[in-house]
């Protein structure tokens, strides 16, 4: 697999995170390059091509916001729904199906085989690789994995997951527990 382009400025995350930063408060940052993470290996396995980046950057805007948002630990649906709610509202013309494909199948355990196959196993297989921190690799390699957390650190973005886990669950292994009976897809 080749060397992975890193952009390290992608405007229309920054800009759909604006409007949820004060509800994301200090986690916003390690959200933030997780979102920048994860769209950085998305793009790579879709060949950089410019045709899936609007959706790609606004899935993982929106695939785990209900955390915040509606403090949610089943965030799959609460995430989707804040996505294609903004989607209607502001015009983007985005495919409603695609777009909440690639949130709600971003956990799925197994290859995603169905409409929107492409972009919805490219971010299932991204955040797989960033949500372990690079330990399951779904093909990327180590250089290039280690080139993008060089370029966007977590800045405690894993951190946050198990303190809202513990937060919004009671406990941090009910938590847990509840998190994934809500969000692991077969």
């Amino acid at each position: 697999m080749s060397d992975i382009i890193i952009q390290q400025n992608r405007t229309r995350i920054d800009e759909l995170l604006a409007p949820y930063a004060a509800q994301i408060g200090g986690d916003l940052p390690g959200y933030r390059n997780h979102v920048y993470r994860a769209v950085t290996y998305a793009m790579h396995f879709l060949g950089n091509s410019p045709e899936h980046e609007q959706l790609v950057e606004t899935a993982f805007v929106y695939h785990d916001i209900a955390l915040w948002t509606n403090h949610a630990l089943a965030y799959l649906e609460p995430s989707e729904a804040v996505a294609l709610a903004d989607n209607a509202k502001y015009g983007w013309g985005l495919n409603p199906e695609a777009l909440q494909g690639a949130i709600h199948w971003h956990h799925k355990i197994t290859a995603y085989r169905g409409p929107h196959e492409a972009v919805i196993e490219a971010c299932r297989k991204a955040d797989w690789i960033d949500a372990n921190k690079g330990m399951v690799r779904k093909g990327m390699s180590r250089a290039n994995i280690k080139a993008v957390e060089a370029a966007f650190p977590n800045l405690g973005f894993h951190d946050a997951l198990i303190r809202l886990a513990k937060d919004n669950g009671g406990s941090t292994v009910g938590g847990l527990i509840k998190v994934v009976r809500g969000i692991i897809k077969w």
